[in-house]
């Protein structure tokens, strides 16, 4: 038989803030918060004047140069070693996202292509990602 479970808040018994999920096999746990997405965003950062296409926890996305862009988040992450990734829909290419400090991260967007130098280009179809604390 079949169960649903609808709420609208899920607070920790010990921690109000910290639920763990037992994981596949039932012989580990996985806290939820700390494998949530904390910011994510997708934009075009060809355009003229780049804006959030749409974003969570992103406050303001600023075009540094060329392939390069700051995301700001609404809230701050804990620190400045969290992890964050950007991918281009548009191209095979490498890249490369370094957080900048807790309230924002600089995003790269470089090709190389047959073991050229990797030059910085601009990325029409551009999604982000940060994972970590919050403060």
């Amino acid at each position: 038989m079949a169960s649903q479970l609808k709420v609208d808040t899920l607070t920790g018994v010990t921690t109000a803030g910290s639920i763990v999920v037992t994981g596949e096999g039932n012989s580990t746990t996985t806290n939820l918060q700390q494998g949530l997405c904390k910011a994510w965003c997708y934009f075009d950062g060809t355009a003229g004047t780049i804006s959030f296409s749409d974003s969570f926890n992103g406050s303001s996305l600023t075009d540094v140069a060329t392939g390069q862009y700051d995301i700001s988040f609404s809230s701050s992450m804990a620190n400045s070693t969290y992890p964050c990734n950007m991918s281009d829909a548009d191209r095979n290419d490498n890249r490369a996202t370094f957080p900048n400090d807790g309230a924002s991260c600089r995003m790269y967007n470089r090709m190389g292509i047959d073991g050229q130098a990797a030059n910085d280009n601009d990325a029409s179809q551009a999604q982000f990602t940060a994972h970590g604390d919050l403060a």
